[in-house]
């Protein structure tokens, strides 16, 4: 069926592939052009935006890495709805595709292009046509959704150039950029806050300004503290790995370990989880908006009831007392949210146990003291792999839901995802930089 979509797939822009290996220099290059160009879009305004308007998903702004009032206001919530709903119908086999196949890889990437361009026009319309990003009158309506959509496609395409030349991707880049802007301006803000006159906005100048007037409020530092205790966690979880002794069968005497980590599915099941509850935010106004409030109610740019009030992230410590409800259900929700998407991640990305075999049986690798067989290897890898997929899905849900608890600068969830972005960053330019030193190391690599 998606195969019939093939000829708008081959009209669509596109990023080139890189024709040759590219070196560590021009990737850090194209990396450090993309995030200056992302900064600069962050700060182009939306023209004809009301100044009174709220921005109705500051709880999640973080994850979406957008910047409300600027044409990056959708971030890169289209791109993460477009793979969720492709995820779970690969996942359902309602598409049948196999992503170890170079074909089936494409199809799958330029139908995620097309429903991310969709999306992109989908939530601007959605934002705009139901009062989520107020319009200063009716005629800047459609200026409004032209700008949003413009910047979300070009959100998609400085994506593809960073998978392409650069380090990691570009979705785990502007995210890490942007939660790290918000702890740095939270954290050493010294204007004004708007909401208590005369104190500093960032937390730290805030605690020292009371101590200034003889009552010190350590309120102020909890959510900095937060912060360093989520990056300590995170780090070390990210340590923490099973690690299969393997021979190769080709090179006598070559010993080595495949190294399954904790948080095998990384944090794409936290980013996911996320993307879903904005959508479940989204069509609740519409809903609201078209007079059948189904999924809650919402005021003044906030869910006050109902399923999308259910569904929004807790943010103070007092709501384990004032709402335990809200935070149970949330809790629960999120953190199976985030087990699911693992396991799917985990058999989209070809890393579950049946490719994970195949890799290393053609790879003549055979684990010591077993017989040399790709049923062998999956045998294995089938005692492991499913189930620290299910505990690094639930460990990373209930990290970032105890971190919004405290809320941390950032956002919980935000800090979750920076540190392992920019940990998996760090272990990639390692490894980019030693391959440049030594290009031996790239033929035993097989890169």
């Amino acid at each position: 069926m998606i195969e019939k979509l093939q000829p708008i797939f081959s009209i669509l822009p596109q990023v080139k592939n890189p024709e040759h290996r590219i070196s560590f220099k021009e990737k850090l290059k194209w990396t450090a052009i993309i995030l200056v160009l992302y900064f600069i879009l962050c700060q182009i305004p939306l023209y004809g935006l009301s100044p009174i308007a709220v921005d109705q998903f500051a709880q999640l702004r973080a994850v979406m890495a957008g910047s409300f009032g600027s044409i990056l206001t959708l971030g890169i919530g289209p791109i993460v709805s477009a793979s969720i709903v492709l995820q779970l119908l690969v996942g359902g086999k309602i598409l049948n595709l196999d992503l170890s196949k170079h074909e089936d890889k494409a199809l799958f990437q330029g139908a995620q292009k097309l429903l991310a361009i969709i999306f992109t026009l989908f939530e601007a319309m959605v934002m705009v046509l139901t009062g989520a990003i107020a319009a200063i009158g009716p005629q800047y309506i459609w200026i409004l959704i032209l700008q949003m959509t413009i910047g979300g496609i070009l959100i998609i395409f400085l994506d593809e150039v960073v998978s392409k030349w650069g380090f990691g991707s570009g979705v785990g880049l502007f995210i890490a950029a942007s939660v790290s802007q918000e702890i740095i301006v939270g954290s050493f803000n010294v204007l004004s806050s708007p909401t208590q006159p005369g104190v500093p906005a960032g937390k730290i100048p805030a605690f020292i300004y009371s101590l200034t007037t003889g009552s010190p409020s350590f309120d102020y530092l909890l959510p900095v503290f937060a912060v360093i205790i989520v990056f300590l966690v995170v780090v070390y979880a990210e340590s923490m790995r099973i690690e299969i002794p393997l021979s190769s069968g080709r090179v006598k005497g070559a010993r080595g370990k495949y190294p399954l980590r904790f948080i095998y599915a990384s944090n794409m099941p936290v980013i996911l989880a996320s993307a879903l509850l904005l959508n479940v935010q989204l069509f609740a106004n519409i809903f609201q908006k078209i007079g059948y409030p189904i999924l809650g109610t919402i005021s003044n740019g906030q869910a006050v009831s109902g399923l999308a009030y259910l569904l929004t992230p807790p943010r103070s410590l007092d709501m384990l007392i004032t709402e335990p409800l809200h935070v149970l259900v949330y809790g629960l929700v999120f953190i199976a949210m985030c087990i699911l998407f693992a396991v799917l991640w985990v058999e989209l990305s070809n890393i579950g146990p049946k490719a994970v075999a195949k890799q290393l049986h053609q790879m003549g690798m055979q684990i010591p003291g077993f017989r040399s067989s790709r049923r062998q290897f999956e045998k294995i890898l089938q005692k492991y792999i499913p189930a620290i997929t299910v505990l690094g899905g639930a460990f990373v849900g209930l990290l970032a839901f105890g971190a919004d608890l405290t809320g941390a600068l950032g956002g919980g969830t935000g800090v979750l995802l920076t540190v392992g972005i920019v940990y998996r960053l760090y272990e990639e330019i390692a490894q980019e930089q030693l391959m440049d030193m030594h290009p031996m190391l790239r033929k035993f690599l097989g890169d």
